[in-house]
């Protein structure tokens, strides 16, 4: 769209500006351009698939704002109105039921009517009763999901760059292998020009009976708090048996991906660069944030320790960002979700192979956060504390096992060595993340941060 007007821009740029999926807040910015890739033309709204163009002094940035624009005000819309433009409400339109619809009609139905550039890929066929409301889920902070009435789910990407998303390419292929550790693509929607390929939005089935692995994680810990003075193996709601069969659940998850996707084995000089990746991650969050730079030639440590690898690691495919909330527990067990990797990272970066130990890593983080997420008990009961640690402590250890008992494993040794290096990485990588979106939860960063680096043993 050429010829949006200067108010225009600004009034997306300051409603993206408080959205969870811009990256760019603490920044000084400013939309630069609206680009349209696609019309969907509907009885009520119409659908302008649009990508915005972010410029600050971090670069040119590129976020997806699907917009629908209506001849009327639609009330219970107000939170995700934009501007008016010519006598048409422009709105968020991964907020308007009916705009959702015309996105999701586009994926399962032969005959949607497309502008524009925009391909429909639909790898298993789906009918959409229309008129179904949908429902925006709050869980996600990079991208937008969104409940199609019970049983599809529709994730659009937010941040968007040439390539083939992550998770679009990982899911099609575990799907065509007949993975039973994922929930099943449906469809996606992509777009080409000059520059190449960009995915816009991908389509699954939605798991009515599931639950939410970090809730269920939380619960454990509120159960834990309540009992007080037992420890987390005396309370009913003890994770342990959980957290176990979620490391079978990514151990044969990582099975899957280097049967379905490329493998390969790093040598030294590969290890050398990505310890230097890790070394300047440390370095520039030693500068953002103070209390890390008080630890980081201990931390460095880590990354030392890995770097005198003389190389052999098995590398692969892997989650990326492996986290509680990136699992739902089914009637038959887990499922991993949301392949995209770190959407901050730079997409050459997310599709790198690299070592099923960061994904590891990663959940180890997350039985950390689930402990200390309600921070505000914590502080001055150092009962609680102790609790909390006792739970983490516990689960991480739990998964350990779950997950080393499936993949023939052993974490001791060099595992042990880049465990320690991943869990540094992930925690420095979390306090600047923090500092940025939630300086009260700094402290289970910083925490982590203080223990690896008085740590000079496993990461478990």
């Amino acid at each position: 769209m050429s010829d949006t007007t200067t108010e225009v821009l600004d009034r997306i740029a300051a409603y993206i500006g408080h959205q969870r999926w811009f990256a760019g807040k603490g920044r000084d910015f400013e939309v630069t351009d609206v680009r349209t890739l696609a019309w969907l033309p509907g009885d009520e709204v119409t659908v302008q698939l649009a990508l915005v163009e972010v410029a600050s002094d971090g670069g040119i940035e590129v976020y997806q704002v699907p917009l629908s624009h209506r001849d009327e005000w639609a009330d219970g819309l107000e939170h995700a109105h934009i501007t008016e433009v010519d006598g048409r409400h422009m709105y968020d339109a991964m907020h308007d039921s009916a705009a959702v619809e015309l996105i999701t009609l586009s994926l399962t139905s032969a005959d949607a009517d497309m502008t524009g550039s925009l391909r429909a890929h639909r790898v298993v066929p789906r009918e959409l009763e229309r008129g179904q409301a949908s429902v925006l889920l709050t869980g996600e902070q990079s991208n937008s999901n969104v409940r199609v009435g019970d049983d599809l789910l529709l994730k659009l990407f937010r941040r968007v760059s040439v390539g083939h998303n992550p998770d679009i390419e990982v899911l099609a292929a575990l799907s065509e292998t007949g993975s039973a550790e994922i929930v099943p693509l449906v469809g996606w929607l992509d777009s080409t020009d000059d520059d190449g390929v960009l995915d816009l939005a991908m389509l699954s089935d939605f798991l009515r009976t599931a639950s939410d692995g970090w809730d269920l994680a939380l619960t454990s810990v509120r159960d834990l708090f309540a009992e007080r003075d037992l420890h987390p193996d005396e309370v009913g709601g003890d994770f342990a048996a959980e957290s176990h069969r979620l490391g079978v659940t990514a151990a044969r998850l990582h099975a899957d991906l280097a049967a379905a996707l490329p493998r390969d084995t790093w040598s030294g000089a590969q290890i050398t660069a990505v310890t230097e990746r890790m070394r300047g991650r440390l370095t520039a969050a030693a500068e953002q944030v103070p209390e890390v730079a008080e630890h980081t030639a201990a931390l460095a440590g880590a990354f030392d320790a890995m770097d005198k690898l003389s190389g052999g690691v098995a590398v692969q495919r892997v989650h990326g960002d492996f986290h509680l909330g990136q699992t739902l527990r089914t009637m038959d067990g887990w499922r991993v979700i949301d392949f995209e990797g770190e959407p901050a990272t730079p997409l050459t970066e997310r599709t790198e192979l690299d070592c099923p130990l960061r994904d590891v890593a990663g959940m180890l983080r997350s039985f950390d956060y689930a402990a200390q997420s309600q921070w505000a008990d914590l502080l001055g009961d150092h009962q609680l504390a102790q609790r909390a640690r006792e739970w983490a402590e516990r689960n991480r250890a739990a998964f350990l096992d779950g997950y080393a008992e499936d993949s023939g494993a052993d974490l001791t040794g060099s595992a042990a060595v880049l465990l320690r290096a991943y869990e540094t990485d992930k925690a420095v990588y979390e306090a600047v993340y923090e500092v940025r979106n939630r300086p009260t939860w700094l402290p289970i960063p910083l925490r982590a941060i203080s223990r690896l680096a008085h740590d000079t043993g496993g990461a478990s």
